[in-house]
């Protein structure tokens, strides 16, 4: 069962077991349109995607340092950490 999708299209459902169903804070069992759940798209997917192929942070902000994006107070307080922790 694609759990996010049934509480998604479901709000009053508040707990579902696999084997047996969805059910609301009463106990009782929710009906479930098994061909609306699996139709369904997460709106928000997108956002894990984005954030699996992004760069790490780390090398955005570097590339961005390098590029002379900064302004000059940051970029010399980035330096002077640079300066002070060298490549080895």
């Amino acid at each position: 069962m694609n759990h996010k999708a049934i509480y998604a299209l479901y709000p009053n459902v508040v707990s579902i077991d696999d084997t047996v169903g969805a059910f609301d804070a009463n106990g009782n069992k929710v009906t479930i349109n098994e061909s609306a759940v699996n139709a369904w798209v997460d709106p928000n997917a997108y956002k894990q995607q984005r954030k699996a192929e992004y760069p790490a942070i780390g090398d955005q902000l570097d590339a961005l340092f390098h590029a002379g994006v900064f302004p000059a107070d940051m970029a010399a307080q980035i330096q002077a950490i640079k300066d002070k922790y060298p490549k080895e």
